[in-house]
C-alpha cells in the first residue's frame, strides 16, 4: 500500500521525532479506535533503560490504559516499522484488528535492529539456545495452573 494516511504519517513523524530529539530508536506506533488516534508512543529503550519499550508496546500499553480493557479489538495499530518479535506476540495478545507498518524487518536490520537471530532460537531446544533455558521446580509451579483451571469467576484472555 503507497497511499497516504494520517495515522501511518503519525507514526512516521514519531520516528523521525525521536531520534532528531536523542530520546530513542527509530520507531513509533500509533493506536487508532474508530479514526481517532487513542494512543502513541515513539521508542524509549534507552531513556528508560527498558528493553521492553518498543513504540508498539508502550502505545499498546497506553491504549489498553486508556480503554480500561486488556484488548484492542475494535482498534488497529500503525507502527513505522514492521513489528520484532516481542512486539508481534504483545499484538497478537492485545487484538486489534489490523496492523499497517511502513518500514520492514530487513530495512531496520540495515541499521543494526536485526531480529533475525530470535527467529533463529525459537525452534531451537531449549537448552541449546544462545541464552540456555532450563526448567525447574515445574511440579511447584503446576498449583498456580490448578488454581487457575479451578477459579469459576475468572476472565479468560
Amino acid at each position: 500500500m503507497t497511499m497516504n494516511n494520517p495515522y501511518m504519517a503519525r507514526a512516521i513523524e514519531l520516528s523521525i521525532e525521536n531520534v532528531r530529539s536523542g530520546r530513542g530508536g527509530p520507531f513509533g506506533a500509533v493506536v487508532v479506535r474508530d479514526g481517532k488516534i487513542l494512543a502513541e508512543a515513539a521508542n524509549s529503550v534507552t531513556a528508560c533503560n527498558d528493553p521492553t519499550a518498543h513504540a508498539e508496546i508502550l502505545a499498546i500499553r497506553e491504549a489498553c490504559a486508556k480503554l480500561q480493557k486488556f484488548e484492542l479489538r475494535s482498534c488497529e495499530l500503525y507502527t513505522s516499522c514492521e513489528p520484532c518479535p516481542m512486539c508481534l506476540g504483545a499484538i497478537y495478545w492485545a487484538r486489534p484488528e489490523r496492523v499497517y507498518y511502513a518500514n520492514t524487518a530487513e530495512d531496520a536490520a540495515k541499521i543494526g535492529f536485526d531480529d533475525s537471530l530470535i527467529y533463529r532460537e525459537i525452534p531451537r531446544a531449549h537448552s541449546d539456545r544462545k541464552i540456555p533455558m532450563l526448567q525447574m521446580m515445574h511440579e511447584a509451579a503446576l498449583e498456580a495452573f490448578s488454581a487457575w483451571a479451578a477459579l469459576a469467576d475468572k476472565t479468560p484472555y
